[in-house]
């Protein structure tokens, strides 16, 4: 269940939003340790201080920022709480744009909002303003020692709040780009018959990380002694491409 690691208030104009955030996905993989080969138990983790010649925990460490070559200034962890910035407690709404606007690129992490008691109607109006519009609120909010730019839309009953990259956080493909390539109409139409045929509806409970259920499968064949045989590299053959569309089409009518 999603539990709350922020709280503050959503700024819609004038107005301030009482809301909570939670963390909307969790990543389930099976988790490794580094064993020591010899005896195959879990190794210490230790710090090294060259300078003192000794070994010391974490607790004995600070933050500390280089400014320069070799030179720190330290900062506490109440210094990061006094952070003077208006975001760190207030999702600022800057704007109001079409969704379509935003690429794919752009978004990161997918976060719930819910209202606190205090802002449960103006919590209700902006969600609706949201739907009746079909606009998302572009806002910027401070967690996790970073400023991020978000997004925030309609999720049934609340808010979903997704993380947004800054232009700067953007690798240019200007580089990638294939060279152009003529294509024959006769080409265009059979593989838009291909995706025809493929088209469905997105049911996100139909999927499943098949590395993952392959990686317990190999687990479970370990412990039992079983070998187990790497897949083959599937050979890449050029061949007929209209031939291979449309035997794919065939197949995929099936």
């Amino acid at each position: 269940m999603p539990r709350a690691f922020w709280r503050g208030v959503i700024s819609f104009g004038m107005v301030a939003i009482p809301v909570k955030m939670s963390v909307a996905t969790e990543t389930k993989t099976p988790s490794f340790h580094y064993l020591h080969k010899k005896c195959l138990t879990r190794p210490k983790q230790v710090l090294y201080c060259a300078v003192d010649d000794e070994y010391f925990s974490t607790s004995e460490t600070v933050r500390g920022y280089e400014y320069s070559k070799d030179r720190y200034v330290v900062l506490e962890e109440e210094d990061f709480n006094r952070v003077p910035l208006r975001t760190t407690h207030s999702i600022d709404i800057i704007g109001f744009v079409n969704p379509k606007e935003i690429d794919a690129i752009y978004y990161s992490g997918s976060h719930y909002l819910e209202s606190e008691e205090l802002g449960v109607k103006p919590f209700f109006l902006l969600k609706a303003v949201l739907e009746k519009t079909g606009l998302v609120g572009i806002a910027k909010v401070a967690f996790q020692r970073r400023e991020h730019l978000c997004c925030l839309r309609p999720l049934d009953k609340i808010l979903a709040l997704h993380t947004l990259h800054y232009q700067q956080d953007i690798l240019p493909a200007d580089e990638l780009a294939a060279p152009e390539q003529e294509l024959a109409a006769a080409e265009l139409e059979m593989a838009s018959k291909l995706v025809e045929a493929m088209t469905t509806n997105f049911k996100p409970d139909e999927y499943r990380d098949g590395y993952t259920l392959a990686l317990r499968e190999m687990v479970e064949a370990k412990l039992k002694g079983v070998e187990i045989k790497a897949p083959e590299i599937p050979k890449v053959e050029i061949e007929d491409l209209m031939a291979a569309l449309k035997a794919s089409v065939a197949v995929a009518r099936k």
